[in-house]
């Protein structure tokens, strides 16, 4: 570390903060008693606001300040700056507002009191020949670390021995070519059927490889439904015993078109601690739970940042957020994936942890989570079976 970011303290990011207005420009974030611990390691300042409920979405502009003027001190290398939703009477209690409550559950009894909505074999959804299994990982809203999760549990799935394939579905924002470290574009098997991309172990489609990655995505719904359908059922993706699709952030078009058109074993809900995450979180959790997808879990991700020169553990974005509302929800609590530099990094160099420090601890949380997922699979496979109606003949 340098002797200018060894400059760089609380006390100097607190004074700076106390230039940012509170909401309607009553004294200031500091003095209001709305910013966290401030935490800072190898130059960069790790901190959380808290904002009133009801006004969270009004609030970013207050969040990009404070990130704003914290990045603007000599030394600081970065900023990671969250909003977190005031608490009151003790969490996330209270509905979303104007978002209908989950439908009814069936009328005739059943025996397993959870959320989880059983597989639909009636629905007409059509399967991809030779995958046994298909799994969303999604969440709901972009920045939750949703992609590289969803590569390193596919590459813990594929560790755990499974063969796996990745569907990168998010159109407007692809990232498995750089996360998984691929180049070039895919061949044709008869100039209409595509080859799958591979690394890994894992084969990949993505429309990163298909356009450049400066080209603006400025599609519509039919087109963006089209475009997924083309890369699910037009890939040679041979036999796999499971197909991991990543997601989009939010709840719109390339959700409800994977939703209802393909019979999904079940989804994975990605998630940080704070209550703002978890809030849209739940939009997505509602929503498959709408069209009968099973819900394997949620996972926590930036749960917990350990110092790497002191081995001090911060919860910076608070903690057990994502565990809380899973046990609220009846929901299967997945895991918790700490805010590890590591991570990102070789994330962002095309060598996700799983692969490239297999022995390390944030790779056996990640295959740890992969196994969990697929037990939950066979769970849901187990009960859809169970649910089918014997025929008897007299």
């Amino acid at each position: 570390m340098s002797a200018v970011q060894q400059n760089v303290t609380k006390e100097i990011v607190t004074e700076r903060l106390k230039t940012v207005n509170g909401p309607d420009f009553t004294g200031n974030i500091v003095d209001l008693g709305m910013v966290s611990e401030i935490f800072i390691a190898d130059g960069k300042v790790f901190f959380s606001i808290t904002v009133p409920a009801a006004r969270a979405q009004e609030m970013e502009p207050l969040r990009a300040a404070a990130e704003r003027v914290v990045k603007a001190i000599p030394g600081v290398a970065g900023a990671v700056v969250a909003l977190t939703a005031e608490k009151k009477g003790g969490g996330m209690e209270a509905p979303v507002p104007s978002r209908p409550a989950p439908r009814p559950a069936p009328p005739a009894a059943a025996p397993r009191a959870t959320p989880h909505a059983p597989a639909s074999h009636s629905s007409g959804k059509r399967g991809v020949p030779g995958i046994e299994a298909i799994i969303a990982v999604a969440s709901g809203k972009g920045g939750v670390g949703k992609s590289t999760t969803a590569v390193n549990i596919a590459l813990g799935l594929a560790a755990n021995g499974l063969r796996v394939g990745v569907l990168d579905a998010d159109i407007y924002g692809p990232s498995m070519p750089r996360l998984l470290n691929i180049h070039g574009r895919p061949q044709t098997v008869d100039g209409k059927i595509l080859k799958p991309m591979e690394n890994y172990g894992l084969k990949v489609m993505s429309m990163g490889f298909l356009v450049d990655e400066e080209t603006p995505m400025i599609w519509r719904g039919p087109m963006v439904m089209s475009a997924l359908t083309q890369m699910l059922r037009e890939v040679e993706w041979g036999r796999l015993d499971v197909l991991v699709v990543d997601m989009p952030p939010g709840t719109g078009d390339a959700q409800l078109t994977m939703a209802q058109q393909v019979p999904l074993a079940g989804a994975v809900i990605v998630s940080t601690p704070q209550d703002l995450a978890l809030i849209d979180a739940r939009k997505g959790l509602n929503m498959f739970k709408k069209v009968d997808v099973p819900l394997l879990g949620i996972v926590e991700n930036m749960s917990y940042f350990v110092a790497p020169d002191t081995g001090k553990r911060y919860d910076i974005f608070g903690h057990g957020g994502a565990r809380r509302e899973a046990e609220r929800l009846g929901v299967t609590f997945l895991g918790e994936v700490p805010l590890e530099m590591g991570i990102r990094e070789s994330s962002d160099a095309g060598a996700p942890v799983v692969v490239s420090k297999p022995d390390g601890a944030e790779a056996k949380v990640y295959r740890d989570i992969a196994s969990k997922v697929w037990d939950r699979v066979n769970e849901e496979r187990g009960a859809a079976a169970a649910a089918v109606p014997s025929i008897v003949f007299e």
